[in-house]
């Protein structure tokens, strides 16, 4: 970790741009980046992550960079500025914007059906490339989002639509106009050896932190390496308009449909009545987040080498408020909550005035990340519960704020105490029932909420009502298969 002093400024050019690294910017400022560098050493520690960079704009100015750990464990290489990590996910709002850059060119249109280019896919002739770009071409098309690999038949929509290679085209498009020179697709094996890169190594946790594993290949979904200040050049050339137009941004960032949490490439969240852009990457081994509250014209960057700074969160259920790293850098930098503890203990209790919605998404985002973290040290599975219980009790009326992601953390403990052999454990299975139950009155494909059930029946005895969750997740039309496929179809094997 580099902790650097109040005094310290630094010059970086961002496409042509002066910017200030400066902590200093007033004291104010610096009281806030030292919460958050206390509150990332926090989050590094309680997730064992080996390196993690973080950077953040606000205007044109780099207010804040700090370096965590090592790139590469072995031989103690510190985390710096040219530190690229694989950035997974992040890559869709990259291919969004090649998409954007085509329709402005007239080479093709958002609602191109996705079967003219792709005849051979089985796709339905009403599933349109918008749908792709929004995750929203599986079950209600158009407007049900479920994320889903079907965004990766972009690739080859892009290269049919162009003419050029995937590759050619992000180069010629992007990354070279951009001068994003630590920006790379990543092939294989033997380009990143030839290549002059500081490349963060890949970890994962198991018994302790273990090398991991790199994911090779790029498509429309995933395949970028970068690092925090390219990423930061790439959000500042959005918000400019130097990459796209003032309505090609702005089709990227609202989308097809205010109601859905995911535009195009990108989520949108209105968090405490403000807009949330951001998008996340996860690998096995490597996890990533850029984020940028319009109104405030800030952004954040963080990078790291192993999995959990995305993973915990169950940020593919599209609600940025469930990942303690985003809510670290919302309170200090956007709602003025600096004062705001990040981790609560475990004899924690609500008290006026903690009792408000912002107060309770946090205590939410810690509860689902010990509910995770409890697989590695069981002692966490008695913290989230704690968390659990005090929120229900303060807010009594969880079933309006309830989602997918806080059935997956009721659900996860039972998990937990079931593979380590604790025991039943049937605090929650008031909530687990009540809480499916609205998710699957608001979705009722949700394969997520079938499985989850499913699972929770089976284990309770109630064969006929797994049975049903399995066999809806099977049943549903208009899904591409997945892991929760493959267990109901082998659960409904076992128990013919």
């Amino acid at each position: 970790m580099s902790i650097r002093p109040a005094s310290y400024l630094h010059v970086i050019t961002i496409t042509g741009l002066a910017i200030f690294v400066s902590a200093c910017v007033s004291k104010g400022m610096v009281h806030e980046n030292e919460v958050f560098t206390e509150e990332l050493t926090e989050l590094k520690a309680f997730f064992s992550i080996p390196g993690l960079s973080a950077t953040i704009a606000q205007g044109d100015e780099v207010i804040y960079e700090e370096f965590f750990g090592y790139s590469d464990l072995q031989n103690k290489t510190a985390v710096d500025s040219q530190t690229a990590f694989p950035i997974a996910s992040i890559t869709k709002l990259f291919s969004a914007s090649l998409i954007m850059k085509l329709v402005e060119e007239d080479r093709l249109s958002l609602n191109d059906p996705v079967s003219e280019y792709l005849p051979e896919s089985g796709l339905k002739n009403e599933i349109k490339v918008k749908h792709l770009l929004s995750h929203t071409s599986q079950g209600d098309i158009g407007n049900q989002f479920y994320y889903s690999f079907r965004f990766g038949l972009l690739t080859q929509i892009i290269q049919k639509a162009s003419g050029k290679s995937f590759q050619l085209l992000m180069e010629e498009k992007i990354l070279q106009p951009l001068k994003l020179d630590d920006t790379f697709l990543l092939k294989d094996s033997v380009q990143l050896a030839q290549k002059d890169t500081k490349f963060a190594l890949p970890y994962n946790l198991d018994n302790g932190i273990a090398d991991g594993f790199i994911d090779y290949g790029y498509y429309t979904s995933a395949g970028l390496v970068s690092t925090g200040r390219d990423l930061i050049k790439f959000a500042q050339a959005l918000k400019h308009n130097s990459l796209l137009t003032e309505m090609s941004k702005q089709t990227i960032f609202q989308g097809q449909n205010n109601n859905l949490p995911y535009a195009y490439g990108i989520f949108n969240q209105e968090i405490q009545g403000l807009e949330v852009l951001w998008v996340y990457g996860q690998y096995d081994s490597y996890s990533s987040l850029l984020l940028t509250v319009p109104s405030k014209d800030i952004t954040l960057v963080l990078l790291a080498n192993n999995n959990l700074m995305s993973d915990p969160a169950r940020l593919i259920m599209g609600n940025l408020t469930s990942s303690l790293f985003a809510i670290s850098f919302l309170k200090n930098y956007v709602f003025e909550k600096s004062n705001l503890p990040l981790f609560e203990t475990k004899d924690f209790s609500f008290t006026e005035p903690n009792i408000d919605d912002f107060y309770r998404k946090k205590v939410l985002a810690q509860a689902l990340a010990e509910s995770f973290m409890a697989r590695f040290n069981t002692d966490k599975m008695q913290i989230s519960a704690h968390l659990l219980d005090e929120t229900f009790s303060a807010f009594p009326d969880y079933i309006e704020y309830a989602d997918i992601n806080l059935l997956h953390n009721l659900s996860f403990l039972k998990s937990v105490a079931f593979y380590r052999e604790l025991g039943e454990f049937n605090q929650f299975d008031t909530q687990i029932e009540e809480i499916g139950n609205k998710v699957l009155h608001e979705a009722p494909n949700n394969p997520y909420a079938h499985s989850y059930l499913g699972t929770f029946y089976d284990r309770k005895g109630d064969k006929e009502k797994a049975r049903f969750h399995f066999r809806s997740i099977i049943e549903a039309e208009n899904f591409s298969t997945s892991w929760y496929t493959n267990e109901a179809k082998a659960w409904l094997i076992d128990n013919q």
